[in-house]
């Protein structure tokens, strides 16, 4: 079973003082049974950044591809793992956060509290140190609903073990058979102050993309 799907998106990024900068960005996806997903991920606005483009491979079970184009160098390149961890387009997202990290990664179980409130609590370490500096934390809180098995937060603790980030997931909106995708999420620094916001709109699933679309070719179209 293919599905697809196209959205705007805006990117909200907040300073500690309040001072606000805003992203527009086209998505284009298209999702197949054997869990692959491809992403076309196009920078509308502002200027500066008018043209960017991402090709996110998401693999099941092994580590996410990301490609990058970028119009002022007329380049295209592959981004390595050792940059998960990095800043996704100076928000407080990660590039990691645009994709789905391998579970083969982490060790994962339940921690303290969970299954109470309706809420399962999971603890997922990376599985090395080197995985640890790859995606730059050394263990993520997710709370996922016991209804829904929909992940309503996620703590991040740095590499000292401080609790550094967290996002929160506001809004899933209803796809095809019966899945959900995220629609609005909210990721607050609780070191520097900083939030980013993340903002589906005019979504519209079930378009009509061909496969050969997803391709590095095409970012730089």
């Amino acid at each position: 079973m293919v599905s697809t799907m196209q959205a705007t998106i805006s990117l909200l990024i907040v300073e500690k003082n309040g001072a606000t900068r805003n992203r527009t960005i086209a998505m284009t996806s298209k999702s197949f049974a054997d869990g692959l997903e491809k992403r076309i991920i196009k920078f509308l606005e502002p200027a500066d950044v008018r043209g960017t483009a991402m090709l996110v491979v998401d693999n099941k079970n092994t580590a996410d591809e990301i490609w990058i184009y970028l119009p002022a160098l007329k380049k295209t390149r592959r981004i390595a793992s050792s940059e998960n961890a990095k800043s996704f387009m100076s928000s407080e997202f990660s590039n990691a956060d645009m994709g789905s990290p391998a579970l083969s990664d982490f060790k994962s179980q339940h921690t303290t509290g969970s299954g109470t409130n309706n809420t399962w609590i999971i603890e997922s370490i990376p599985v090395s140190d080197d995985k640890a500096d790859e995606y730059g934390y050394s263990r993520k809180i997710s709370y996922v609903s016991m209804d829904t098995y929909q992940v309503k937060k996620m703590e991040f603790f740095n590499l000292d073990n401080d609790h550094f980030k967290t996002i929160e997931i506001t809004k899933f909106h209803p796809m095809p058979e019966g899945k959900f995708m995220v629609s609005d999420m909210i990721a607050s620094n609780t070191i520097s102050g900083r939030r980013s916001e993340i903002h589906f709109n005019n979504i519209a699933d079930r378009v009509k993309v061909e496969d050969s679309f997803f391709t590095v070719q095409s970012l730089a179209r």
